[in-house]
């Protein structure tokens, strides 16, 4: 499946049908958020998930999450977007990829994260009656977009509530990302967020 595709025929049919759907966006930083904001914000009335216990230490989801409030304020002044700060609990990571510390980054482990936020995502979305759910993780080149959209469609219906499929690298989002972030001068750090994917890095 075309994700991009998938994401083009569900806003053209938004737009037919004269509506604007809310939508919940999973957000991991500001960088990956950037060009997924600049695009989706034409066709959709957004509020921000910041919800993200795998980032270690505390600090750097401090300053992860201050970029992406600033992003917003900056870049997108006059769409309203609001930002919901998720609970941050390190514990809460570590007991979903129990038993998968020693995985290859972008394997096993990294599934159960994604499932982890947006099954949080699934589940606020649902209680706050928006439209639809996303996250921001897909335009990433090293993430699996196949395997997001999976668990996505999977977390939707667990939880009553629309998944948007994504595969926001397409179409040169990723470069276009890239971009606005230097645009903005954006924090844009160079590991995933967890002690695994740092120590990788390293």
């Amino acid at each position: 499946m075309n994700y991009s595709i998938e994401t083009e025929k569900i806003i053209d049919y938004n737009k037919r049908e004269q509506v604007v759907p809310s939508l919940l966006l999973h957000a991991c930083c500001a960088p990956c958020s950037s060009a997924c904001l600049e695009y989706l914000s034409s066709f959709f009335n957004i509020t921000v998930f910041f919800y993200n216990p795998n980032i270690s230490p505390k600090a750097e989801f401090d300053k992860r999450l201050a970029e992406e409030r600033r992003l917003i304020t900056e870049m997108l002044p006059d769409k309203n977007i609001n930002v919901i700060e998720g609970t941050y609990n390190y514990n809460d990571f570590l007991d979903a990829i129990k038993g998968l510390e020693n995985a290859k980054e972008g394997g096993e482990r990294c599934f159960k994260c994604y499932r982890l936020r947006l099954e949080k995502t699934a589940q606020l979305a649902k209680e706050m009656k928006f439209d639809y759910f996303c996250t921001t993780l897909s335009i990433s080149p090293l993430k699996s977009a196949q395997k997001i959209n999976e668990i996505g469609f999977e977390t939707a219906e667990k939880f009553g509530v629309k998944w948007l499929p994504s595969d926001f690298k397409k179409k040169e989002g990723y470069k276009r990302s890239v971009e606005l972030s230097k645009q903005f001068h954006l924090y844009r750090q160079n590991f995933c967020g967890c002690v695994f994917s740092k120590k990788e890095e390293n």
